[in-house]
């Protein structure tokens, strides 16, 4: 839409970069047809592009083997793959009040069905959770840790180093959601110790919608939860182990992985933490200006260490839904209301009884002016309040 101001990036990064539109369409032009199950040449060139994707991705994550770095979907995905594919009866599993719907329902459903038990650490009062809280909750029969990297509500950042040695430390599994920081912040699985990584390919990322996956370390006993082809042995009448094949089945998005291949281009190109430092400033400038308003509230949002540019915050008087309708009508503002698909942060909050909050969420294509326009419509929103 002509003259948009989008601010919701945490949703999914819009423009992508030239480059991502560029390579997808002549990829496909060019490279359209199902890979690994011929050996005619347009068929090899297409296999190739997937596996230096693979190479690219885990190299970034600083995984060891580009097999186990595996496409789906999406991060939901992946992450339903990880929690039925490690869990089995009688397991206990830790995860947090920070986390998205893609994790907290595919564990409430294993709750629900008497299979697994939860518990949930709350964060503190700045967004963050202890690390010792998830020492403290280990059980001898805890399989499994699921932690989300990046908040998509406050944009805090959990301190996954320290929680991934506790985990390593007492024999745990260590699940990592990257959906919200993979592109923009580092994440080395080595050095933090995880064992089983989430991502989506159409944030941060700077792909399309569409395309997700997983690293599975070596050794992480993982079961597959989905069969069918897989273009090899095709005679064997059971979906193969090896990976990538026991994560993945049938044809791939090739246009998503694609994206992702050029989307990784621009990433290097443009350097991860320049883009980072970039919205962290005009974040710093919403946040600042926001918060000097009177009868706007902001969550979690001391200041930019510790943080991805994700900004909510409530204006008295109005419900979130409202305030985002008169962003979009009278501003041609794009962002996002309500729980975000993430309601124990808005029950630990007290927002679930708000409706929510309005989320504005910054990307690497926003601009001073952008941040200039919406902070004029939150004052001005907030003023009508008391007319």
């Amino acid at each position: 839409m002509e003259g948009l101001i989008y601010l919701d990036n945490a949703a999914t990064t819009y423009p992508k970069p030239q480059i991502v539109y560029d390579f997808m369409h002549e990829f496909y032009q060019k490279h359209g047809v199902n890979p690994g199950r011929s050996g005619y040449d347009m068929c090899m060139a297409t296999e190739e592009v997937i596996h230096a994707t693979r190479t690219m991705l885990t190299r970034f994550f600083n995984g060891t083997d580009p097999d186990r770095l595996t496409f789906s979907y999406n991060a939901s995905d992946s992450l339903n793959m990880i929690i039925q594919g490690m869990l089995e009866e009688g397991d206990h599993v830790i995860t947090t009040n920070v986390e998205h719907n893609s994790v907290l329902r595919p564990l409430y459903h294993l709750k629900h069905d008497g299979i697994i038990d939860v518990t949930y650490l709350p964060f503190d009062d700045k967004g963050y959770i202890d690390p010792d809280d998830v020492k403290r909750e280990i059980r001898q029969n805890t399989k499994m840790v699921v932690v989300n990297h990046g908040s998509n509500v406050i944009g805090t950042i959990q301190p996954i180093g320290d929680m991934g040695k506790i985990c390593r430390d007492n024999g745990v599994y260590f699940a990592v959601d990257v959906s919200q920081t993979a592109g923009t912040i580092p994440i080395d699985m080595a050095e933090m110790n995880i064992d089983l990584l989430a991502f989506t390919g159409h944030k941060c990322l700077m792909g399309p919608t569409g395309i997700g996956g997983s690293y599975v370390r070596q050794d992480v006993p993982i079961k597959g939860t989905r069969f069918g082809g897989t273009g090899v042995r095709s005679a064997y009448p059971f979906h193969l182990e090896e990976f990538p094949y026991r994560m993945e089945c049938g044809t791939l998005n090739i246009v998503g992985v694609a994206g992702l291949h050029a989307g990784q281009k621009w990433i290097a190109k443009e350097g991860m933490k320049n883009i980072h430092q970039r919205e962290m400033k005009l974040w710093d400038r919403l946040r600042r200006a926001l918060q000097e308003t009177d009868g706007v509230t902001t969550y979690c949002a001391d200041g930019p260490e510790g943080h991805i540019a994700v900004l909510s915050f409530n204006i008295e008087g109005w419900d979130a839904g409202n305030v985002g309708t008169m962003m979009d009508v009278d501003y041609n503002i794009a962002c996002r209301t309500g729980l975000q698909c993430a309601p124990l942060v808005h029950e630990q909050l007290g927002t679930d009884e708000l409706h929510g909050t309005v989320r504005i969420s910054i990307g690497p294509f926003n601009t001073d002016e952008h941040i200039d326009t919406a902070i004029q419509a939150v004052k001005d929103i907030a003023a009508r309040r008391r007319e």
